[in-house]
């Protein structure tokens, strides 16, 4: 199994299911896609954003609410084998993407791994077993939150760095080796975590340290 990030924006998930599982789901994919979840009952859970319909699918409804919601994904995660199967079926027929919360260890081509995610925007980083383990991948998306504190600045921070560097016309080699000794200096990560107001200038004076001069700045 190949990790790989996708965009859901303007896309839509259905998610088969509203348990505590199907609640997680959706609230997951309302990050970005429209979701729509169908059950006959909802859990008092957290769904996001997602569109609610009370309704209970049987197998032979699968392919209608596939072609009536268009969706990219559809999650199948009910308590009824038979059911999962017939939306997974209904979603590769309509060339979907699948997931099943049901399963567990192998999974056909097609299926796809909803991983732990640890964000700090724009820095996204995702664990995931295979299905084989959630909690080892809880444990592992909770220990790395801790480390990934201050990603997302330090992201903006090297993006606003290279543009600069380029627009100062300093050779390509020079600007990796400038934002390369960024990303590794502990005072930067020190300034960007404490939330202190230091940490673009504690960047240039590493910066300049590498380029030589203090020109390149704007």
């Amino acid at each position: 199994m190949i990790p790989l990030f996708h965009d859901f924006d303007g896309e839509t998930v259905l998610v088969v299911g509203g348990g505590r599982v199907g609640a997680r789901k959706a609230r997951t994919f309302a990050r970005e896609a429209d979701v729509v979840a169908v059950s006959p009952e909802f859990v008092d859970a957290d769904f996001g954003d997602a569109e609610r319909v009370r309704a209970a699918p049987e197998p032979d409804d699968a392919d209608d609410w596939v072609a009536r919601t268009e969706p990219a994904l559809v999650v199948a995660a009910t308590d009824d084998g038979d059911v999962n199967d017939a939306f997974a079926a209904a979603a590769r027929e309509a060339g979907a993407l699948v997931n099943r919360a049901d399963e567990a260890g192998g999974r056909d081509a097609d299926s796809v791994v909803v991983p732990a995610t640890v964000r700090d925007d724009p820095v996204t980083v995702a664990v995931a077993t295979g299905g084989a383990s959630p909690a080892l991948s809880k444990y592992l998306r909770e220990r790395l939150e801790g480390e990934l504190a201050g990603a997302g600045g330090m992201a903006e921070l090297t993006a606003t760095l290279r543009e600069e560097l380029k627009a100062a016309g300093v050779p390509p080699e020079t600007r990796r080796d400038a934002v390369r000794a960024v990303v590794r200096s502990g005072p930067v990560w020190k300034a960007l975590r404490t939330g202190g107001t230091n940490a673009r200038q504690t960047a240039d004076d590493v910066v300049t340290g590498v380029v030589g001069n203090s020109e390149w700045s704007t």
